[in-house]
């Protein structure tokens, strides 16, 4: 069996940081709040005394499919390197939204804030996208699209 399970976020404030995605993305918490730690932690991490508090959040329009890890870790490393577009690695979340702006104004009422501008451009034999790239309240870049 091979199947996709969750993409997680190491939050600095897992609480926060889960309630803008319930807030503006509808996302649903997936009981139960997670709280690990022992000796299987330290192993698999190799950081000694872990912790890890967080949630799984449901992501919208998948009722049984992958979830949105929300987790927190007792000690963290802080990097002066921002989330960027181009930057090689996890680079966005991405949403597919019935109005761009609509979910922009949410967004933004709630702690983030736009990366660019809202676009809209035609792909040949797909359509017409209207998209932008935001970030939540911890600088996690968001892309909010639509397809027409």
């Amino acid at each position: 069996m091979l199947k996709y399970a969750h993409t997680n976020i190491v939050a600095r404030d897992w609480k926060k940081l889960a309630r803008f995605y319930i807030e503006v993305f509808n996302c649903e918490p997936v009981p139960p709040e997670r709280d690990l730690k022992g000796d299987w932690l330290d192993r698999l991490t190799a950081l000694k005394n872990a912790r890890i508090q967080g949630v799984h959040l449901r992501l919208p329009g998948y009722p049984n499919g992958p979830t949105l890890e929300i987790f927190q870790y007792n000690q963290t490393i802080d990097s002066d390197t921002q989330p960027a577009v181009n930057r090689p690695g996890l680079a966005h979340l991405a949403f597919l939204v019935d109005d761009v702006e609509f979910y922009c104004r949410k967004l933004v009422e709630h702690g983030g804030s736009l990366l660019g501008e809202i676009v809209a451009t035609t792909v040949e034999g797909v359509g017409v996208l209207t998209v932008a790239y935001a970030k939540d309240p911890e600088q996690n870049i968001v892309e909010i699209q639509n397809w027409k």
